[in-house]
Protein backbone atom coordinates (compact mmCIF):
# COMPACT_ATOMS: atom_id res chain seq x y z
CA UNK A 1 0.00 0.00 0.00
CA UNK A 2 1.79 3.66 -0.68
CA UNK A 3 1.94 6.08 1.84
CA UNK A 4 1.52 9.53 1.74
CA UNK A 5 4.17 11.31 3.82
CA UNK A 6 3.24 14.15 5.96
CA UNK A 7 3.95 17.13 5.10
CA UNK A 8 3.94 16.67 1.98
CA UNK A 9 5.91 20.20 0.97
CA UNK A 10 8.07 20.53 3.85
CA UNK A 11 9.74 23.87 5.12
CA UNK A 12 7.69 26.87 4.75
CA UNK A 13 4.99 26.55 2.45
CA UNK A 14 1.30 27.58 4.20
CA UNK A 15 -1.68 28.20 3.11
CA UNK A 16 -2.19 25.31 0.68
CA UNK A 17 -4.45 25.93 -2.39
CA UNK A 18 -5.15 22.51 -4.15
CA UNK A 19 -6.83 21.91 -7.39
CA UNK A 20 -7.04 18.99 -9.81
CA UNK A 21 -7.42 19.04 -13.88
CA UNK A 22 -7.66 15.64 -14.92
CA UNK A 23 -4.80 13.41 -13.39
CA UNK A 24 -2.48 16.47 -12.94
CA UNK A 25 -2.52 17.80 -8.93
CA UNK A 26 -1.57 21.77 -7.97
CA UNK A 27 -0.82 22.88 -4.54
CA UNK A 28 -0.01 27.14 -4.75
CA UNK A 29 1.49 28.27 -1.08
CA UNK A 30 2.08 31.76 0.33
CA UNK A 31 5.90 33.17 -0.32
CA UNK A 32 5.11 36.22 1.95
CA UNK A 33 8.24 38.49 1.26
CA UNK A 34 10.04 36.48 -0.81
CA UNK A 35 10.42 36.79 -4.22
CA UNK A 36 9.15 35.72 -6.88
CA UNK A 37 5.41 35.43 -5.98
CA UNK A 38 3.27 32.37 -4.86
CA UNK A 39 5.06 28.87 -5.20
CA UNK A 40 3.27 26.16 -7.20
CA UNK A 41 3.69 22.48 -6.94
CA UNK A 42 2.66 19.60 -9.50
CA UNK A 43 2.15 15.65 -8.37
CA UNK A 44 0.16 12.88 -9.92
CA UNK A 45 -0.14 11.05 -7.41
CA UNK A 46 -0.70 13.02 -4.08
CA UNK A 47 2.92 11.89 -3.01
CA UNK A 48 5.97 13.01 -4.64
CA UNK A 49 5.41 16.72 -5.42
CA UNK A 50 8.17 19.08 -7.40
CA UNK A 51 8.01 22.76 -7.62
CA UNK A 52 7.67 24.08 -10.97
CA UNK A 53 6.64 27.81 -11.05
CA UNK A 54 6.43 30.78 -9.82
CA UNK A 55 4.23 32.74 -11.91
CA UNK A 56 4.14 36.68 -10.53
CA UNK A 57 7.75 37.67 -11.79
CA UNK A 58 7.40 40.87 -12.74
CA UNK A 59 7.12 44.50 -11.16
CA UNK A 60 3.35 44.84 -13.08
CA UNK A 61 2.38 42.02 -11.34
CA UNK A 62 3.93 42.08 -7.57
CA UNK A 63 6.54 45.04 -6.24
CA UNK A 64 6.94 43.94 -2.45
CA UNK A 65 9.14 46.87 -1.96
CA UNK A 66 8.72 48.62 1.57
CA UNK A 67 6.65 45.81 3.07
CA UNK A 68 7.40 44.44 6.48
CA UNK A 69 8.49 41.30 7.60
CA UNK A 70 5.76 38.67 7.01
CA UNK A 71 3.52 40.81 4.70
CA UNK A 72 3.17 40.01 0.88
CA UNK A 73 1.93 37.21 -0.59
CA UNK A 74 -0.67 35.74 1.58
CA UNK A 75 -2.93 32.78 1.13
CA UNK A 76 -3.01 32.51 -2.55
CA UNK A 77 -6.13 30.45 -4.78
CA UNK A 78 -5.20 28.30 -7.44
CA UNK A 79 -8.52 27.41 -9.78
CA UNK A 80 -8.82 26.01 -13.26
CA UNK A 81 -12.04 26.96 -15.13
CA UNK A 82 -12.37 27.81 -18.80
CA UNK A 83 -9.82 26.01 -19.95
CA UNK A 84 -7.10 28.36 -18.12
CA UNK A 85 -6.06 28.87 -14.49
CA UNK A 86 -6.79 31.59 -12.17
CA UNK A 87 -4.72 32.76 -9.65
CA UNK A 88 -5.93 34.97 -6.75
CA UNK A 89 -3.40 36.41 -4.26
CA UNK A 90 -3.15 38.82 -1.80
CA UNK A 91 -0.09 41.62 -1.61
CA UNK A 92 -0.49 43.16 2.54
CA UNK A 93 1.51 46.45 2.54
CA UNK A 94 1.29 46.34 6.43
CA UNK A 95 1.38 43.47 9.61
CA UNK A 96 1.28 45.72 12.77
CA UNK A 97 -1.29 47.99 14.41
CA UNK A 98 -5.09 48.73 13.45
CA UNK A 99 -5.01 47.89 9.23
CA UNK A 100 -3.15 45.91 6.86
CA UNK A 101 -3.98 47.00 3.61
CA UNK A 102 -4.17 44.18 2.12
CA UNK A 103 -4.64 44.51 -2.09
CA UNK A 104 -6.60 41.35 -3.68
CA UNK A 105 -5.83 40.50 -7.35
CA UNK A 106 -6.41 37.77 -10.28
CA UNK A 107 -3.71 36.72 -12.92
CA UNK A 108 -4.88 33.89 -15.71
CA UNK A 109 -2.55 31.55 -17.36
CA UNK A 110 -3.49 28.95 -20.38
CA UNK A 111 -1.18 26.43 -18.58
CA UNK A 112 0.59 26.46 -15.80
CA UNK A 113 3.79 27.61 -16.92
CA UNK A 114 2.23 30.89 -18.21
CA UNK A 115 2.68 33.39 -19.74
CA UNK A 116 0.68 34.81 -16.74
CA UNK A 117 -1.61 37.78 -17.21
CA UNK A 118 -1.35 41.30 -15.91
CA UNK A 119 -3.13 41.54 -12.98
CA UNK A 120 -6.88 42.58 -12.53
CA UNK A 121 -7.44 44.16 -9.39
CA UNK A 122 -10.30 42.73 -7.33
CA UNK A 123 -10.36 44.56 -4.00
CA UNK A 124 -8.87 45.53 -0.53
CA UNK A 125 -11.38 44.82 1.65
CA UNK A 126 -9.81 41.93 3.56
CA UNK A 127 -6.88 39.13 2.70
CA UNK A 128 -7.16 35.14 2.00
CA UNK A 129 -9.39 35.77 -1.27
CA UNK A 130 -10.33 32.75 -3.68
CA UNK A 131 -12.54 32.72 -6.66
CA UNK A 132 -15.42 30.00 -7.03
CA UNK A 133 -16.79 28.80 -10.36
CA UNK A 134 -20.18 28.05 -9.75
CA UNK A 135 -21.63 25.14 -12.49
CA UNK A 136 -24.11 27.86 -13.77
CA UNK A 137 -20.75 29.69 -15.17
CA UNK A 138 -21.00 32.72 -12.47
CA UNK A 139 -17.68 33.21 -10.95
CA UNK A 140 -17.86 34.36 -6.97
CA UNK A 141 -15.33 36.33 -5.44
CA UNK A 142 -14.70 35.54 -1.03
CA UNK A 143 -12.76 37.00 0.94
CA UNK A 144 -12.46 37.70 5.18
CA UNK A 145 -13.33 41.62 5.75
CA UNK A 146 -10.91 43.29 8.31
CA UNK A 147 -11.75 45.53 10.64
CA UNK A 148 -9.92 48.25 12.25
CA UNK A 149 -12.43 49.28 14.60
CA UNK A 150 -11.74 47.53 17.37
CA UNK A 151 -13.91 49.02 19.76
CA UNK A 152 -16.90 48.02 17.85
CA UNK A 153 -19.80 46.70 19.68
CA UNK A 154 -20.80 44.58 16.99
CA UNK A 155 -17.76 42.98 16.22
CA UNK A 156 -16.77 39.40 16.65
CA UNK A 157 -16.46 39.18 20.62
CA UNK A 158 -13.49 36.55 20.21
CA UNK A 159 -11.85 38.62 17.25
CA UNK A 160 -13.47 42.19 16.54
CA UNK A 161 -10.58 42.26 13.60
CA UNK A 162 -12.32 39.50 11.92
CA UNK A 163 -15.61 40.76 10.64
CA UNK A 164 -16.84 37.63 8.29
CA UNK A 165 -16.30 36.29 4.98
CA UNK A 166 -17.53 38.87 2.10
CA UNK A 167 -19.05 37.70 -1.49
CA UNK A 168 -19.18 39.35 -4.48
CA UNK A 169 -20.05 38.39 -8.22
CA UNK A 170 -17.03 38.43 -10.40
CA UNK A 171 -17.28 39.49 -14.08
CA UNK A 172 -14.44 38.15 -16.28
CA UNK A 173 -15.86 40.22 -19.16
CA UNK A 174 -15.77 43.86 -17.79
CA UNK A 175 -13.17 42.58 -15.28
CA UNK A 176 -13.90 43.39 -12.61
CA UNK A 177 -16.70 42.64 -8.63
CA UNK A 178 -19.89 43.42 -9.89
CA UNK A 179 -23.38 43.83 -7.88
CA UNK A 180 -23.88 43.68 -4.16
CA UNK A 181 -21.56 42.31 -1.45
CA UNK A 182 -22.74 40.11 0.75
CA UNK A 183 -21.49 39.02 4.30
CA UNK A 184 -22.13 35.32 4.30
CA UNK A 185 -20.60 33.77 7.51
CA UNK A 186 -19.42 35.26 10.51
CA UNK A 187 -17.69 32.50 11.74
CA UNK A 188 -18.25 30.05 14.67
CA UNK A 189 -17.18 31.27 18.44
CA UNK A 190 -13.39 30.29 17.98
CA UNK A 191 -12.93 33.59 15.88
CA UNK A 192 -10.28 34.60 13.67
CA UNK A 193 -12.34 33.42 10.46
CA UNK A 194 -10.03 33.41 7.49
CA UNK A 195 -9.20 31.72 4.46
CA UNK A 196 -12.33 30.69 2.64
CA UNK A 197 -12.50 28.33 0.08
CA UNK A 198 -16.33 27.52 -1.40
CA UNK A 199 -17.12 24.10 -3.28
CA UNK A 200 -20.17 22.62 -4.22
CA UNK A 201 -21.83 19.28 -3.89
CA UNK A 202 -25.02 18.08 -4.45
CA UNK A 203 -27.61 20.68 -3.53
CA UNK A 204 -24.86 22.31 -0.66
CA UNK A 205 -22.15 24.86 -0.95
CA UNK A 206 -19.76 24.44 1.43
CA UNK A 207 -17.46 27.10 2.65
CA UNK A 208 -14.22 25.50 4.90
CA UNK A 209 -12.59 28.44 6.58
CA UNK A 210 -9.52 28.51 8.57
CA UNK A 211 -10.08 29.94 12.45
CA UNK A 212 -7.95 30.43 16.03
CA UNK A 213 -5.37 31.88 14.35
CA UNK A 214 -2.17 30.71 12.71
CA UNK A 215 -1.04 29.33 15.59
CA UNK A 216 -2.02 26.22 18.08
CA UNK A 217 -5.10 26.95 18.04
CA UNK A 218 -5.86 26.66 14.65
CA UNK A 219 -8.29 24.73 12.93
CA UNK A 220 -10.37 23.99 9.56
CA UNK A 221 -14.14 24.73 9.92
CA UNK A 222 -16.75 23.29 7.65
CA UNK A 223 -20.49 25.34 7.29
CA UNK A 224 -22.99 24.64 4.24
CA UNK A 225 -26.16 26.43 3.09
CA UNK A 226 -28.30 25.80 0.08
CA UNK A 227 -27.45 29.45 -1.43
CA UNK A 228 -24.04 30.64 -2.11
CA UNK A 229 -24.92 33.73 0.28
CA UNK A 230 -25.91 31.72 3.41
CA UNK A 231 -27.00 31.09 5.90
CA UNK A 232 -24.73 28.62 6.73
CA UNK A 233 -24.72 25.99 9.57
CA UNK A 234 -21.90 24.77 10.75
CA UNK A 235 -20.48 21.36 11.12
CA UNK A 236 -21.71 18.85 13.78
CA UNK A 237 -18.45 19.39 15.24
CA UNK A 238 -17.95 22.41 13.71
CA UNK A 239 -14.00 21.87 12.95
CA UNK A 240 -13.02 19.22 10.50
CA UNK A 241 -9.41 19.55 11.66
CA UNK A 242 -7.12 20.68 14.68
CA UNK A 243 -4.54 19.83 16.71
CA UNK A 244 -5.61 21.53 20.14
CA UNK A 245 -6.85 18.61 21.81
CA UNK A 246 -3.76 16.37 20.62
CA UNK A 247 -0.34 18.19 21.72
CA UNK A 248 1.21 15.11 21.47
CA UNK A 249 0.82 14.61 17.98
CA UNK A 250 4.00 15.47 15.85
CA UNK A 251 1.40 16.92 13.63
CA UNK A 252 0.39 20.59 15.31
CA UNK A 253 -1.33 24.49 14.13
CA UNK A 254 -3.40 22.32 11.70
CA UNK A 255 -6.08 24.61 9.88
CA UNK A 256 -6.36 26.70 6.40
CA UNK A 257 -6.56 24.41 3.46
CA UNK A 258 -8.60 23.30 0.04
CA UNK A 259 -10.85 20.10 -0.45
CA UNK A 260 -9.71 18.00 -3.61
CA UNK A 261 -11.77 14.95 -5.23
CA UNK A 262 -9.66 12.53 -7.21
CA UNK A 263 -10.87 10.96 -10.72
CA UNK A 264 -11.71 7.95 -8.71
CA UNK A 265 -14.09 10.28 -6.17
CA UNK A 266 -12.05 10.02 -2.81
CA UNK A 267 -11.86 13.33 -1.31
CA UNK A 268 -8.62 14.79 0.51
CA UNK A 269 -8.30 17.64 2.10
CA UNK A 270 -5.31 19.83 2.57
CA UNK A 271 -3.77 21.52 5.27
CA UNK A 272 -1.23 23.53 7.12
CA UNK A 273 0.73 22.42 10.00
CA UNK A 274 3.84 22.84 11.91
CA UNK A 275 6.28 20.38 13.56
CA UNK A 276 7.51 21.70 17.04
CA UNK A 277 11.13 21.31 18.03
CA UNK A 278 10.25 20.31 21.96
CA UNK A 279 6.96 18.99 22.13
CA UNK A 280 7.06 19.35 26.03
CA UNK A 281 9.73 21.92 26.76
CA UNK A 282 8.65 25.58 27.77
CA UNK A 283 12.04 26.73 27.37
CA UNK A 284 11.52 26.70 23.61
CA UNK A 285 7.91 27.15 23.45
CA UNK A 286 7.06 24.82 21.07
CA UNK A 287 9.11 26.07 18.29
CA UNK A 288 8.44 25.45 14.78
CA UNK A 289 11.39 26.93 12.76
CA UNK A 290 10.17 25.20 9.52
CA UNK A 291 7.72 27.44 9.88
CA UNK A 292 4.17 26.41 8.43
CA UNK A 293 4.08 23.23 5.89
CA UNK A 294 1.73 21.70 3.80
CA UNK A 295 0.44 18.12 4.54
CA UNK A 296 -3.29 16.64 3.07
CA UNK A 297 -5.50 14.03 4.79
CA UNK A 298 -7.50 11.42 3.68
CA UNK A 299 -11.30 12.24 3.97
CA UNK A 300 -14.70 10.79 4.23
CA UNK A 301 -18.33 11.69 3.39
CA UNK A 302 -21.14 10.44 5.54
CA UNK A 303 -24.28 9.58 5.22
CA UNK A 304 -25.25 13.08 7.39
CA UNK A 305 -23.83 14.73 4.28
CA UNK A 306 -20.93 15.75 5.75
CA UNK A 307 -17.16 15.59 5.30
CA UNK A 308 -15.00 13.91 8.18
CA UNK A 309 -11.52 13.10 8.45
CA UNK A 310 -11.07 8.85 7.51
CA UNK A 311 -9.20 8.54 10.57
CA UNK A 312 -12.50 9.32 12.44
CA UNK A 313 -10.43 12.04 14.82
CA UNK A 314 -9.55 15.52 14.50
CA UNK A 315 -5.95 15.55 13.74
CA UNK A 316 -4.05 14.36 10.66
CA UNK A 317 -2.36 11.43 10.64
CA UNK A 318 1.95 11.33 9.78
CA UNK A 319 0.67 8.71 7.20
CA UNK A 320 -2.13 9.05 5.14
CA UNK A 321 -3.47 6.10 2.22
CA UNK A 322 -2.36 6.91 -1.11
CA UNK A 323 -5.10 6.94 -3.76
CA UNK A 324 -3.48 4.44 -5.71
CA UNK A 325 -0.20 2.33 -6.08
CA UNK A 326 2.94 4.88 -7.27
CA UNK A 327 6.39 4.47 -7.29
CA UNK A 328 8.24 6.56 -4.41
CA UNK A 329 11.29 8.73 -5.00
CA UNK A 330 14.33 8.97 -3.01
CA UNK A 331 14.01 11.16 0.25
CA UNK A 332 16.36 13.40 2.03
CA UNK A 333 18.64 14.10 -0.48
CA UNK A 334 21.97 15.75 -0.43
CA UNK A 335 21.76 18.36 -3.28
CA UNK A 336 24.90 20.36 -4.44
CA UNK A 337 24.44 23.30 -6.35
CA UNK A 338 26.81 24.35 -9.12
CA UNK A 339 25.94 28.16 -9.88
CA UNK A 340 25.73 28.08 -13.72
CA UNK A 341 23.58 30.51 -16.07
CA UNK A 342 20.07 30.47 -14.00
CA UNK A 343 19.44 30.42 -10.16
CA UNK A 344 18.09 27.23 -9.49
CA UNK A 345 14.76 27.06 -8.69
CA UNK A 346 14.82 26.30 -5.01
CA UNK A 347 16.02 29.47 -4.03
CA UNK A 348 14.34 32.98 -3.85
CA UNK A 349 15.61 36.48 -3.06
CA UNK A 350 13.40 39.47 -0.79
CA UNK A 351 10.76 41.91 -2.03
CA UNK A 352 12.55 43.71 -5.28
CA UNK A 353 11.01 42.80 -9.29
CA UNK A 354 14.23 43.76 -10.31
CA UNK A 355 16.98 41.29 -9.28
CA UNK A 356 19.54 42.33 -11.62
CA UNK A 357 20.37 44.99 -9.19
CA UNK A 358 21.47 42.27 -6.49
CA UNK A 359 22.94 39.09 -8.18
CA UNK A 360 23.69 37.67 -11.54
CA UNK A 361 25.06 34.68 -12.84
CA UNK A 362 29.05 34.82 -14.13
CA UNK A 363 28.28 31.28 -15.78
CA UNK A 364 30.07 29.74 -12.71
CA UNK A 365 29.29 32.04 -9.73
CA UNK A 366 26.71 33.65 -8.24
CA UNK A 367 27.63 36.86 -7.84
CA UNK A 368 26.28 38.63 -4.75
CA UNK A 369 26.02 42.70 -5.48
CA UNK A 370 26.16 44.32 -2.06
CA UNK A 371 22.70 47.03 -1.00
CA UNK A 372 21.29 47.84 1.72
CA UNK A 373 21.76 46.10 5.20
CA UNK A 374 20.72 42.51 6.23
CA UNK A 375 17.17 44.72 7.93
CA UNK A 376 16.57 46.48 4.75
CA UNK A 377 12.58 46.22 3.34
CA UNK A 378 13.83 47.52 0.16
CA UNK A 379 16.78 46.13 -1.55
CA UNK A 380 18.77 43.70 0.17
CA UNK A 381 21.11 41.03 -1.65
CA UNK A 382 19.71 37.89 0.22
CA UNK A 383 19.91 34.89 -1.64
CA UNK A 384 18.10 31.48 0.17
CA UNK A 385 16.25 28.71 0.21
CA UNK A 386 13.96 27.00 2.54
CA UNK A 387 15.14 25.00 5.79
CA UNK A 388 13.57 21.52 5.39
CA UNK A 389 14.95 19.53 7.85
CA UNK A 390 14.95 19.99 11.60
CA UNK A 391 19.14 18.62 11.38
CA UNK A 392 21.03 19.06 8.43
CA UNK A 393 24.22 20.85 6.91
CA UNK A 394 24.71 23.78 4.55
CA UNK A 395 28.22 24.41 2.81
CA UNK A 396 29.23 27.30 0.41
CA UNK A 397 32.95 28.56 -1.23
CA UNK A 398 33.12 32.20 -1.62
CA UNK A 399 35.40 34.55 -3.22
CA UNK A 400 35.41 37.91 -2.02
CA UNK A 401 37.66 40.72 -1.09
CA UNK A 402 36.06 43.21 1.57
CA UNK A 403 38.34 46.50 1.80
CA UNK A 404 36.03 48.07 4.59
CA UNK A 405 34.08 47.01 7.54
CA UNK A 406 30.55 48.21 5.72
CA UNK A 407 31.40 45.52 3.39
CA UNK A 408 30.21 41.76 4.22
CA UNK A 409 29.16 38.76 2.40
CA UNK A 410 28.75 35.30 3.87
CA UNK A 411 26.32 32.25 4.77
CA UNK A 412 23.50 32.46 6.88
CA UNK A 413 20.41 30.93 8.82
CA UNK A 414 17.79 33.63 7.86
CA UNK A 415 14.26 34.06 9.31
CA UNK A 416 13.65 38.06 9.05
CA UNK A 417 15.21 41.19 9.73
CA UNK A 418 15.50 40.55 13.69
CA UNK A 419 15.75 36.54 13.87
CA UNK A 420 19.01 35.92 11.83
CA UNK A 421 22.82 34.22 12.04
CA UNK A 422 25.17 35.29 9.93
CA UNK A 423 28.54 34.12 9.00
CA UNK A 424 30.66 36.85 7.00
CA UNK A 425 33.58 37.61 5.55
CA UNK A 426 34.52 41.21 6.00
CA UNK A 427 37.30 43.56 6.72
CA UNK A 428 38.82 45.02 10.19
CA UNK A 429 40.71 48.24 9.89
CA UNK A 430 43.19 46.24 12.43
CA UNK A 431 43.53 42.32 11.21
CA UNK A 432 42.51 42.98 7.65
CA UNK A 433 40.18 40.57 5.77
CA UNK A 434 38.44 38.41 8.01
CA UNK A 435 35.41 36.19 9.62
CA UNK A 436 32.98 37.93 11.76
CA UNK A 437 29.28 36.46 12.84
CA UNK A 438 26.25 39.18 13.17
CA UNK A 439 23.38 37.72 15.54
CA UNK A 440 20.06 39.12 15.90
CA UNK A 441 17.99 36.92 18.16
CA UNK A 442 14.05 38.35 18.37
CA UNK A 443 15.22 41.61 20.17
CA UNK A 444 12.01 43.51 19.26
CA UNK A 445 11.78 45.95 18.75
CA UNK A 446 15.58 47.50 18.76
CA UNK A 447 16.92 44.48 16.39
CA UNK A 448 20.40 45.34 18.17
CA UNK A 449 22.82 42.68 16.13
CA UNK A 450 24.78 40.77 18.63
CA UNK A 451 28.77 39.92 18.15
CA UNK A 452 29.32 36.24 18.84
CA UNK A 453 32.89 35.71 18.48
CA UNK A 454 35.21 37.25 20.93
CA UNK A 455 37.63 37.98 18.31
CA UNK A 456 37.00 37.97 14.65
CA UNK A 457 39.52 35.45 12.46
CA UNK A 458 42.16 36.81 10.49
CA UNK A 459 42.40 35.35 7.21
CA UNK A 460 45.99 34.89 5.62
CA UNK A 461 45.63 35.72 2.17
CA UNK A 462 43.20 32.51 0.99
CA UNK A 463 41.40 33.69 -2.41
CA UNK A 464 38.35 31.18 -1.82
CA UNK A 465 37.15 30.34 1.53
CA UNK A 466 34.73 27.36 1.64
CA UNK A 467 31.93 28.65 4.44
CA UNK A 468 29.69 25.94 6.37
CA UNK A 469 26.86 25.93 9.35
CA UNK A 470 25.17 22.63 11.14
CA UNK A 471 21.61 23.28 12.91
CA UNK A 472 20.79 20.18 14.88
CA UNK A 473 17.08 21.17 15.81
CA UNK A 474 17.39 24.20 18.54
CA UNK A 475 21.64 24.87 17.90
CA UNK A 476 23.71 26.05 14.93
CA UNK A 477 27.04 26.05 14.79
CA UNK A 478 29.07 28.11 12.02
CA UNK A 479 32.74 26.59 10.53
CA UNK A 480 35.19 27.64 7.99
CA UNK A 481 38.08 26.11 5.98
CA UNK A 482 40.37 26.94 3.11
CA UNK A 483 42.48 23.90 3.56
CA UNK A 484 40.85 20.05 4.63
CA UNK A 485 39.73 20.65 8.22
CA UNK A 486 36.66 22.36 8.72
CA UNK A 487 37.12 24.26 11.76
CA UNK A 488 34.47 25.50 14.23
CA UNK A 489 33.93 29.36 14.53
CA UNK A 490 32.14 30.96 17.27
CA UNK A 491 29.88 29.30 19.93
CA UNK A 492 26.51 27.73 19.64
CA UNK A 493 23.50 29.46 18.24
CA UNK A 494 20.24 29.45 19.33
CA UNK A 495 18.52 28.15 16.12
CA UNK A 496 15.43 27.70 18.01
CA UNK A 497 14.79 31.61 17.18
CA UNK A 498 14.79 31.41 13.78
CA UNK A 499 11.14 30.35 14.19
CA UNK A 500 7.39 31.94 14.14
CA UNK A 501 7.58 31.89 18.09
CA UNK A 502 10.57 33.23 18.05
CA UNK A 503 10.88 36.95 19.10
CA UNK A 504 7.92 38.42 19.94
CA UNK A 505 6.18 35.16 19.66
CA UNK A 506 3.72 33.52 18.32
CA UNK A 507 1.55 35.52 15.31
CA UNK A 508 4.32 38.34 15.50
CA UNK A 509 5.56 36.48 12.34
CA UNK A 510 4.74 33.64 10.35
CA UNK A 511 7.05 32.67 7.41
CA UNK A 512 9.51 29.96 8.04
CA UNK A 513 13.53 29.61 8.55
CA UNK A 514 15.63 30.35 5.00
CA UNK A 515 19.55 29.16 4.71
CA UNK A 516 21.64 30.83 2.08
CA UNK A 517 23.88 33.49 1.06
CA UNK A 518 23.59 37.13 1.60
CA UNK A 519 26.13 40.59 0.95
CA UNK A 520 25.59 44.18 2.06
CA UNK A 521 27.65 46.76 1.52
CA UNK A 522 26.73 50.53 3.70
CA UNK A 523 29.25 52.06 1.92
CA UNK A 524 27.04 52.18 -1.03
CA UNK A 525 29.83 51.46 -3.53
CA UNK A 526 28.42 47.55 -4.24
CA UNK A 527 30.89 45.52 -3.65
CA UNK A 528 30.73 42.17 -5.21
CA UNK A 529 30.89 38.34 -4.10
CA UNK A 530 30.91 35.41 -5.65
CA UNK A 531 29.44 32.18 -4.42
CA UNK A 532 30.69 29.33 -6.18
CA UNK A 533 28.77 26.00 -4.62
CA UNK A 534 26.52 25.59 -2.05
CA UNK A 535 25.29 22.45 -0.62
CA UNK A 536 22.14 21.56 1.25
CA UNK A 537 22.53 18.54 3.44
CA UNK A 538 20.14 16.66 5.25
CA UNK A 539 22.27 13.70 5.58
CA UNK A 540 24.53 15.66 7.92
CA UNK A 541 27.70 14.46 6.27
CA UNK A 542 29.29 17.36 4.11
CA UNK A 543 30.88 18.88 7.60
CA UNK A 544 33.69 16.17 8.44
CA UNK A 545 36.20 18.01 11.35
CA UNK A 546 39.42 17.36 12.01
CA UNK A 547 38.15 16.08 15.75
CA UNK A 548 35.58 13.46 13.88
Amino acid sequence: MQMIQNPILKGFNPDPSICRVGEDYYIATSTFEWYPGVQIFHSKDLVNWSLIKRPLDRASQLDMRGNPDSCGIWAPCLSHADGQFWLVYTDVKRLDGSFKDAHNYIVTAPSIEGPWSEPIYANSSGFDPSLFHDDDGRKWFINMKWNHRSDAKWAHKANPAFDGILCQEFDPKVGKLVGEIANIFAGSDLGLTEAPHLFKRDEYYYLTTAEGGTGYQHAVTLARSKSINGPYELHPNKHVMTAVQNPESPIQRVGHGQIVDTPTGETYHTFLCGRPLELNSAAKKRNCPLGRETGIAKCEWRDDGWLYLANGKMVPDIEEIAPFYVKGTAKNKTISYAFANELPIDFQWLRTPEPDRIFTMTGNALRLIGRESIGSWFEQSLVARRQEHLRFHATTTIEFEPKDYQENAGLLAYYNRHKFHFLTLTHDPEIGRCLSILSCSGDWPECRLSYPLDQDIALDGQKEVELGLIIEADLLQFYWRTSDDWQAIGPKLDAAVLSDEGGRGEHASFTGNFVGLAAFDLSGRAATADFKSFTYDPQCAAITTGEN
